[in-house]
């Protein structure tokens, strides 16, 4: 599972999640590409999943570009712990997603082939995505 090296700090608070994602938003490295609709937290055990799902669905052909990482740690008091006595430990780590952001990019594969791979992947995930294509540049 992906997880951060070292952090700055060790905990951090939640902040907002609104607006959408200009960066990261088109197809950079691949052909094909999986784009977020909504806005999650999405944990370094989906973005695995999904990871897994992709790779396994193409039989290890072509290329897979994973566009995102989980490196905001989201802390989490035990069970029937009353409150107070300060911030809960580190219970995993999450990648911030707004709407616009492309999850994954794949290439050298079939059009027909990506697309699946990509709707396997996308089940594994907390939200709506959409398949998408490369630009290409017209003269």
């Amino acid at each position: 599972m992906l997880t951060p090296k070292r952090l700055k700090f060790r905990k951090q608070q939640r902040r907002r999640r609104d607006g959408c994602d200009y960066a990261g938003s088109t197809v950079a490295f691949g052909e094909y590409g999986l784009k977020a609709l909504a806005a999650c937290w999405m944990t370094s055990r989906q973005i695995e999943a999904a990871r897994v799902a992709l790779t396994r669905h193409i039989k290890r052909g072509g290329k897979v570009w994973i566009r995102v990482f989980p490196d905001k740690p989201v802390s989490k008091k035990p069970l029937e712990v009353r409150q107070g006595k300060g911030k809960g430990a580190t219970d995993f780590y999450a990648a911030v997603i707004r709407p616009g952001r492309i999850l994954f990019e794949i290439e050298g594969i079939p059009r027909e082939l990506a697309q699946e791979a990509m709707r396997l992947a996308a089940q594994k995930l907390p939200i709506k995505t959409k398949f998408v294509e490369r630009e290409t540049a017209h003269s």
